[in-house]
C-alpha cells in the first residue's frame, strides 16, 4: 500500500512504501534478508537478486533512499518517530539485521565449502541465477528492441567485469572505504556481486578475516564507505526503476545473465599470487568443461551431483516466487 507522509518541519511530500505487517511479517522480511546476507559472502552471488526473488526490492530501494538530508534533519531536531516513519524504519531494520546475522554466522562456512567444495557450490548458484535471471526478465510485459539491447548491453557489461584480474590493492583506510562503496553498490544490483567487486579489489580475502576476527577498526571503515555509496547510488537506482522501469529491468536481467561466467562450476586455475598472510591464492582461472576439469586436475568433476544441485538452485527460486506470491494473494 503506497501512501504519502507531510513534513511541516521541512515542507516536503516524502512518498514512500508503506505496508501494514505484524511480527510474523518482519520475522519474514529477516529471513529474507539473511539470505541476501548469504548470497552477498559469495563471490559472483549478489543479494539484489534475492531480494528480486523475494519481491522487497523497489521497497529497499526506495527506503535507502529515504535516508537524505530532509530525513535526517527530522532525527537532529528530535523528531524521532517522523524519522523512522520518514526511512521506512522497521522495514531497514528486519532485512538488515537478516543481512548482519548471515554475515557475521556464514562467512567462515561458505569460505571453507567455497574452499572445499568449489564445483558443487557453484552448480548451486549456477543453477539459481539462471532461474533468477528468468524471473526477472519475466517481469517485463512487452518486449521491443530497446529492452533486447538493454538485456545485451547489461549481459556484456557483466560478462566484461568477470572477465576483470583481481588486484593487490593498498590498506589504508581510504581504500577500505572505498571499497565499501563500491562494494555496497554492486551487493543492490541482481548479477553483480558486492563480494566479487571485494575480490577485484584485493580485498575479500581481507575482509572476510576482519568479519571473522571482529576487527572494529576495519569494519568501521568500511560500513562508513558502504553507507555513504549505498545511499548515494539507491538514488540513481530509484530514479532509473522510476522512469525507465523496462528498461532498467531487462539491464539487471542481463547482469545476471553475464555474471554466469564467474560462477561456472569448473574452472582451472592460471595464475596465482601469494596474500599478505602468505597463502596461494587464486589469480586467474578459466572455464573448461567437466571431462577437461577431471583429466587436469586429476580430481572427480562431480558431474551427476552438480547437475543435481543446480536443477535444486534453479526450483528454488520458483519454490520462494510461489510461496511469495501465495502469501501476497491470500
Amino acid at each position: 500500500m503506497r501512501s504519502y507522509l507531510k513534513d511541516a518541519g521541512c515542507g516536503i511530500t516524502l512518498k514512500k512504501f508503506y505496508v501494514k505487517r505484524n511480527l510474523f511479517d518482519y520475522i519474514t522480511l529477516t529471513l529474507k534478508g539473511m539470505g541476501m546476507g548469504a548470497a552477498d559472502v559469495v563471490p559472483g552471488v549478489s543479494g539484489g537478486t534475492i531480494a528480486f526473488i523475494t519481491e522487497i526490492y523497489e521497497e529497499l530501494i526506495n527506503s535507502i533512499k529515504s535516508i537524505n538530508l530532509h530525513s535526517v534533519r527530522m532525527l537532529f531536531s528530535g523528531k524521532l518517530v517522523a524519522f523512522w516513519t520518514a526511512i521506512n524504519g522497521n522495514f531497514l531494520a528486519s532485512v538488515f539485521l537478516g543481512i548482519l546475522i548471515s554475515v557475521f554466522s556464514l562467512a567462515r562456512l561458505l569460505e571453507y565449502l567455497i574452499h572445499n567444495h568449489p564445483v558443487l557450490v557453484w552448480s548451486f548458484f549456477f543453477g539459481l541465477i539462471i532461474a533468477s535471471a528468468i524471473y526477472i526478465a519475466s517481469k517485463i510485459r512487452r518486449w521491443t528492441a530497446k529492452k533486447i539491447l538493454a538485456l545485451i548491453v547489461g549481459t556484456a557489461v557483466a560478462y566484461a567485469i568477470t572477465m576483470l584480474t583481481p588486484a593487490q590493492t593498498p590498506q589504508a583506510w581510504w581504500f577500505i572505504f572505498l571499497s565499501g562503496a563500491l562494494a555496497i553498490c554492486a551487493m543492490i544490483l541482481p548479477g553483480i556481486s558486492g563480494a566479487f567487486i571485494l575480490l577485484l579489489l584485493g580485498k575479500y580475502a581481507f575482509v572476510i578475516e576482519a568479519v571473522g576476527n571482529l576487527d572494529v577498526a576495519v569494519l568501521g571503515i568500511l560500513a562508513v564507505g558502504a553507507l555513504v555509496g549505498i545511499i548515494s547510488f539507491s538514488n540513481l537506482l530509484s530514479w532509473l526503476l522510476r522512469n525507465f522501469h523496462d528498461l532498467t529491468i531487462a539491464v539487471l536481467s542481463g547482469f545476471m545473465i553475464g555474471s554466469l561466467n564467474k560462477v561456472w562450476p569448473w574452472k582451472l586455475t592460471t595464475q596465482t599470487y601469494v596474500d599478505s598472510h602468505g597463502e596461494v591464492q587464486p589469480l586467474v582461472q578459466n572455464n573448461v568443461l567437466p571431462p577437461d576439469f577431471a583429466a587436469h586436475t586429476g580430481q572427480d568433476s562431480f558431474f551427476l551431483e552438480a547437475i543435481l544441485l543446480a536443477v535444486i538452485g534453479f526450483a528454488l527460486i520458483f519454490i520462494i516466487e510461489g510461496l511469495t506470491r501465495s502469501k501476497r494473494t491470500a
